[in-house]
């Protein structure tokens, strides 16, 4: 497959080339050869990459259903994401279990391609569990961890842990050997955040979400993520953060942003009633509440989020390396970049960032404009 012509995201600038492939890239440049897809007026980027999402279109991966999980690597291929993580919800161990089974035993027929498992729990913190069932939480517990890890094959590329809990320092120190661990659901300040990093933490879940204010005597996790160089998640649906809180962060952590979707089951769905982590939940005009009100994860899908941070005022190329290298790079994953020996992995979008083309190692899928 060659495609010519078009504006390549190579590193965090697009440059005019051509790109030929198969199952891998082959070659990134000028090539001679008649074009089996004309790029002109068109962005090839690479596929993104979503490390926290917990389901689409009425499916989610805490269900432990094997047969849901071929509809949301569909979906997720066809709104532009080629791997992702599962993530799993605050749940109890005998729920989450065949939740691992599953997704361990997972291989796609079409679609993106599942890069692993992300524990989002249930090492959280009660006053800022949100959206997670507070009947389920469970004290860091390493011992948990490595059979949940286990039982996933191993798959756990991420785990969330509130750094303030007994044990929660020692759980860090183990696990961070085994996966990178991100701190969040949690009501650590400065000093205990700076505790959790130091034990071994590098990466913060859904930025501002589920833990303490950013304040200038008191700068909490956000404050201890910039220190100490730690990468971060942020929900760009325009309802979990003002574009002006975007555009700050995207300044004070540059190439550690991560775009996330933490979508839910009801991405890709109507308004309605669904369930989260064996809660209910309401969706309204797109927003996603507990029946208290309280605000759960989205319904957007990785690419609304790159649209939503262009539209909000971050440049195109930067965008699209926080929802593809940078989140690959958070998780040790060899994805998100457009270079020659590198999984075919790619996205074309028109000038209006509407998908024109799918590829997952080089197989074109259907896909949404």
């Amino acid at each position: 497959m060659l495609i010519k012509n078009a504006k390549v995201l190579i590193g965090k600038a697009f440059v005019e080339a051509d790109v030929q492939f198969g199952e891998t890239i082959t070659a990134v440049g000028k090539i001679d050869g008649a074009a089996d897809l004309d790029g002109s007026g068109c962005y090839v980027i690479p596929g993104l990459v979503d490390i926290h999402t917990h389901g689409a279109v009425g499916e989610d991966f805490s269900d432990g259903k094997p047969a849901g999980l071929q509809p949301l690597a569909d979906y997720y291929a066809a709104h532009g994401v080629t791997s992702y993580l599962a993530t799993t919800m605050t749940l109890k161990e005998e729920t989450l279990t065949p939740a691992m089974h599953a997704i361990r035993d997972f291989r796609p027929v079409t679609g993106a391609k599942c890069a692993g498992v992300h524990l989002e729990g249930p090492f959280l913190s009660y006053a800022k569990r949100g959206a997670q069932a507070a009947e389920n939480l469970h004290k860091p517990d390493a011992a948990l961890f490595h059979r949940l890890n286990e039982a996933s094959g191993g798959q756990v590329k991420l785990v969330t842990v509130a750094c303030e809990e007994e044990g929660a320092l020692p759980f860090i120190r183990e696990v961070s050997q085994a996966c990178t661990v991100s701190l969040g659901h949690t009501t650590a300040d400065y000093d205990t955040a700076m505790a959790g990093f130091a034990a071994g933490a590098s990466h913060a879940t859904h930025l501002y979400n589920g833990m303490p204010s950013f304040l200038h005597r008191a700068p909490g996790v956000i404050g201890a993520a910039f220190d100490s160089e730690a990468s971060v998640e942020l929900i760009c649906d325009g309802l979990h953060i003002h574009p002006a809180a975007i555009r700050a962060t995207y300044q004070l952590f540059g190439d550690k942003l991560n775009l996330i979707s933490d979508s839910l089951r009801c991405a890709g769905m109507p308004d309605g009633d669904y369930e989260l982590g064996g809660q209910p939940i309401v969706v309204k005009n797109h927003k996603a509440t507990l029946l208290d009100g309280t605000l759960a994860g989205s319904s957007i899908s990785l690419l609304d989020a790159v649209r939503n941070v262009v539209r909000f005022g971050l440049p195109l190329a930067e965008a699209v390396y926080a929802a593809s290298a940078a989140p690959a790079l958070a998780v040790g994953l060899k994805a998100g970049v457009i270079q020659a020996g590198r999984a075919a992995d790619l996205l074309v979008l028109d000038g209006g960032l509407n998908l024109k083309a799918v590829y997952v190692d080089g197989k074109a899928q259907d896909c949404c404009p």
